[in-house]
Parts: structure tokens; C-alpha cells; sequence
């Protein structure tokens, strides 16, 4: 017989008392769908000034919502920005810093640090926090942070769906024909779920190495790429590292535009479903554009104008796109210029539902709810990179602040 550790058994009376005790509450609570982008980065989309990628979905979201310019990954790779936005916690402080499973060189200047494995159960994520609320949770997508004994599961969601990612070049990644799957657990779940408000966490494996190139749109941007009068010389240094200057992969861009078609199938469902104008959407990714790289050719794409990518503590490596739309919470078109970062997602979400504030748990997040309502500042002065390990980007140790 299972047991149930005394954390479990007061989130499960605290969801059954809100069910209980508020049901009309609980209706008029908006659904959240987050979606994050894997390695997608600040420049890769239209709507953020890509003159060579397409993503009309994403542009039409950002139309009907708010467009944050300064938005931030909480690490300049993966499982430390996935830790931060379910914790709300600055990696160094849950102690995991490298994505899974890490680069552990032997021959460097520098020993690198001993971090987590495994997001800890300790924790208390927004997934629980939402559920203890009321709110039905779900994930389908790439997990990376962890074995299965540290999966979503564990972590708050009622039902989860993908892959644990502890090896996320593996083949298949980046596929949108994969993560197409992931949609179509997703769509399932918005069709199953009307009784309650919902939390929908659909992390893709998109657009994440190795570049896999999507059948369907790939001519489109052969032939774009044609009609392009791109400068000679696509490559610069960076350290060791070479960095592409331009955006010029059909490969690539059909990636994107893959993501993007994917993430209007789950719009047109909320649409269908009568769901949408109750739902706030969020779109970012989890570190910036892999563009420089130990390998001749660099990356597969450019964050131009910002320094470097993926692996790097510059502009390039942390400033990611945001996008949020929340029907008569924001308004349409609007642009916001004021610093975020992941670790502010849990407390914004429970602002935005009506529910108490954690800050024991989310002590490095502060809520941007009022930047959606239009104020211009938040209560913070300074925001913090701690990357202390090497990475095949050729980033050695180090840290930044803004």
C-alpha cells in the first residue's frame, strides 16, 4: 500500500477543501497554458526582428498580448532555467547549475562544481502550489530534470506525458513531428478538462540540436535564403568558440515554423473549446539561441545584435522572447521594457489566480502581474547569473548581473 508523505496529504486536503468550499471561485480562476521553447532564442522569432524565420503564430499572440523585450532565462542552459521556473528559486540556491547530465572535464584550468542530479523533492513547485488551489495540472513534453524518480509525477502534475531528457541531443529531439505528440496529449487534456481551472506546463524539445529538418517547409526557406543578399564572412570569434553571425539555416527555420504550427493547434483548441478568453498564455524559452560553438561552423543560428548564446552568461546566452496574453488582464499590442526572469513565473501565476503568495518557497521570483496591468517598474534593483561550469559552447566558468 502506498503512503503518503505529510506534505502530499495536506496539498491533497488543501485541493479538496478549494474544490469543495469554492466552485464558482475556482470557474472564474484563468487556466494557464505555458509553453517553453528549447534553445529558441531572443532573435529567432519575426516578432522579435528576425528577418529570415517566420513564426505568424507567435506574432499574432504577441498582437493580442504583451511583447516583453528584457525578458531573461534564468541560466544560460536548460535544466537550470526548468528548476528555476517550477521552484522560483535562482539555480545556485536549489543547487542545480548544469544542464543534465553535465560537462565534466578533466583537463581544465578550473574544477568544475558538483551540482544536483535531480530537481530535489524537497521542493514545492508552482504545479503544487496550483494544485493545493484547486487548479487540475498537467505536463507533456521535455521534463530535464531528472531520473523518473524525480519526474513531474513527483513534482505536482497529475498527469504527465514525454521524456525525462536527461540526454537531450539524443536522436529525436528537436522534432516537431515529436513534440507533435506532445500537442496531441495536450489537446486531449483541454478536451477532458472543464470542471476545474487548469495549469497546462508544454515544455518542447524544439528547437534544440541536432537540427532536424521539418519536410514540409524546408524549400520555403531554401528559397528564401536565394533571394537573400546576406554580407560575406558568417562567422566571428568568441573565445575559442566561433560565433554565426546571420540567420541563414532552412533547416533550421523550418524548426521553428514547425514549433510555431504546433502551438496554433493548441490556440484553436482553447478557441473550440470556448476556453481562450479565460486562459493566459505565456510563451519563452529556457536559454538563448545556440549560435557559438567549439565546432567550425559555429551554431545553427544568430542572436545579432546580442553577444554570443546558449552556454554564455552575455546578452545572447540569457535574454530569451516572452510573450503573455491574457484577455482583459493586458492590453493588446503592448510592449513591456522592464527586466524579467524565470524564477518570476511562480509568483506572477499565483498572483494571477487569486491564490496566497509562497515567499519562503519562490524567494528569488517577484510577480510581473503588475506589468500586465501596465505599471512600468518592480520592486528590484539587480538580477543574477551564476554559471560556474564549462560548456561545449567553450563558456568557462563564471556569473553575471544586470
Amino acid at each position: 500500500m502506498a503512503t503518503l508523505s505529510r506534505r502530499q496529504w495536506l496539498a491533497g486536503l488543501g485541493a479538496a477543501a478549494a474544490g469543495a468550499a469554492l466552485p464558482g471561485a475556482a470557474k472564474a480562476r484563468p487556466n494557464f497554458v505555458l509553453f517553453l521553447a528549447d534553445d529558441l532564442g531572443w532573435a529567432d522569432l519575426s516578432c522579435y526582428g528576425s528577418g529570415f524565420y517566420e513564426s505568424p503564430v507567435l506574432d499574432r499572440l504577441a498582437r493580442d498580448g504583451m511583447r516583453f523585450t528584457d525578458a531573461y532565462a534564468a541560466c544560460p542552459v536548460c535544466s537550470p532555467t526548468r528548476a528555476a521556473l517550477l521552484t522560483g528559486k535562482y539555480p545556485a540556491r536549489v543547487g542545480l547549475t548544469d544542464y543534465l547530465p553535465g560537462l565534466q572535464p578533466k583537463d581544465r584550468k578550473l574544477l568544475s562544481v558538483q551540482d544536483l542530479d535531480n530537481l530535489p523533492l524537497e521542493e514545492f513547485t508552482i504545479a503544487e502550489a496550483l494544485k493545493e488551489g484547486g487548479y487540475r495540472t498537467f505536463m507533456a513534453g521535455k521534463w530535464h530534470l531528472g531520473d523518473d524518480r524525480h519526474g513531474p509525477l513527483q513534482q505536482g502534475f497529475e498527469e504527465a506525458t514525454g521524456t525525462s531528457g536527461a540526454a537531450p541531443s539524443r536522436p529525436g529531439q528537436g522534432d516537431p513531428r515529436r513534440d507533435g505528440a506532445m500537442i496531441d496529449a495536450a489537446l486531449s487534456f483541454l478536451e477532458r478538462t472543464r470542471d476545474r481551472p487548469f495549469f497546462a506546463y508544454l515544455p518542447f524539445t524544439l528547437v534544440h540540436t541536432p537540427v532536424n529538418p521539418y519536410p514540409p517547409h524546408v524549400e520555403r526557406f531554401q528559397q528564401k535564403l536565394a533571394g537573400m543578399n546576406l554580407p560575406a564572412g558568417r562567422l566571428s570569434k568568441e573565445r575559442q568558440g566561433n560565433t554565426r553571425l546571420f540567420q541563414d539555416d532552412p533547416n533550421y527555420a523550418s524548426m521553428v515554423y514547425g514549433m510555431d504550427e504546433q502551438i496554433g493547434r493548441v490556440l484553436r483548441k482553447l478557441d473550440e473549446l470556448g476556453l481562450a478568453g479565460n486562459t493566459v498564455v505565456l510563451f519563452t524559452s529556457d536559454n538563448g539561441g545556440l549560435c557559438t560553438h567549439a565546432k567550425p561552423e559555429g551554431g545553427p543560428t544568430s542572436n545579432r545584435p546580442l553577444r554570443a548564446g546558449k552556454g554564455w552568461c552575455y546578452e545572447g546566452g540569457i535574454r530569451v522572447p516572452l510573450i503573455v496574453r491574457a484577455p482583459g488582464r493586458v492590453r493588446p499590442g503592448s510592449e513591456c521594457r522592464v527586466p524579467v526572469i524565470t524564477n518570476d513565473f511562480y509568483p506572477t501565476l499565483l498572483e494571477l489566480a487569486g491564490l496566497s503568495l509562497r515567499p519562503q518557497q519562490h524567494m528569488d521570483g517577484v510577480s510581473f502581474a503588475p506589468l500586465l496591468a501596465g505599471k512600468q517598474t518592480l520592486p528590484r534593483q539587480s538580477l543574477y547569473w551564476h554559471y560556474p561550469h564549462y560548456h561545449g559552447s567553450t563558456w568557462a566558468p563564471g556569473a553575471a548581473m544586470r
